[in-house]
């Protein structure tokens, strides 16, 4: 076991006091990213105990076993959504077509091809900023495109889609004041408003994914556990197969739309 840093105690009681749940976690992390300069490492505290995101004062967020790059600004990916991950996996082989829709910074992407190997992927947001990060991390493994849904997709995946992976914004508009402030006031409105049930982009990729997906294709698409019944009746209405999966592990649900073969 290597040893304790002599600073870890002091600063985990500072990032405690101002509520971190795992303060002793975070004060490692951010003695890593300080490596040893004590200049870097003030800052970095300073900046987290000022109330920013962890994972934008590290640069970094961890999911699905990866560290992906994230910038300030941008919409940090949570652990939940590697449900979504586990279920367009189970769909997926070795060079299938995967849209990764309102990608954000790439990372079912990154986790996809981690899991699966690689693939003929495409990774689409709205946001420029999220877009430049995605294909950051994304690579040459994939490409990342700029616009609105399916607008940006290269007409060769027109209705050869296997499976198309979305977590779209999908909290209700009058319940983001009660976001927690990390997500409030650090990331953008447009990557977590919803509209007034928090279904309106959920209606749209139903209205619009029969036109990409080959038969038998699927979207998988994240979503809270009570809006879950709202979501599969949009999908089952335009003609999909639908079952809502969770995992408790994660605390993650998605609903798995399937498109008849």
């Amino acid at each position: 076991m290597p040893p304790v840093h002599p600073a870890r105690a002091a600063l985990a009681a500072r990032l405690r006091a101002t509520g971190s749940v795992f303060a002793e976690d975070e004060a490692d992390l951010l003695l890593e990213a300080g490596d040893g300069d004590p200049v870097k490492l003030r800052g970095l505290v300073q900046r987290r105990l000022g109330g920013e995101p962890l994972e934008v004062v590290l640069g970094w967020a961890a999911f699905d076993g990866h560290r992906v790059r994230v910038v300030p600004g941008v919409f940090v990916p949570r652990t939940r959504t590697a449900v979504v991950v586990e279920q367009a996996a189970r769909r997926l082989h070795r060079y299938d077509r995967v849209v990764d829709l309102c990608c954000g910074v790439g990372a079912i992407s990154v986790a996809l091809l981690g899991r699966v190997g690689a693939l003929d992927l495409v990774a689409a947001d709205i946001d420029a900023d999220a877009v430049d990060v995605a294909a950051e991390n994304i690579g040459d493994r994939g490409i990342v495109v700029l616009g609105d849904l399916f607008a940006p997709l290269p007409e060769r995946f027109r209705g050869v889609v296997d499976v198309i992976a979305v977590n779209a914004p999908y909290v209700p508009s009058d319940a983001l004041a009660t976001m927690p402030a990390e997500a409030r006031e650090h990331e953008r409105r447009i990557a977590l408003d919803g509209g007034p049930d928090g279904l309106d982009v959920h209606r749209r990729v139903a209205a619009g994914a029969g036109e990409w997906l080959r038969p038998g294709g699927a979207v998988v698409i994240e979503v809270s556990s009570t809006q879950a019944p709202q979501s599969a009746a949009l999908f089952e209405g335009v003609g999909f197969t639908v079952t809502v999966e969770s995992d408790e592990q994660v605390e993650g649900t998605c609903i798995v739309a399937e498109l008849p073969a």
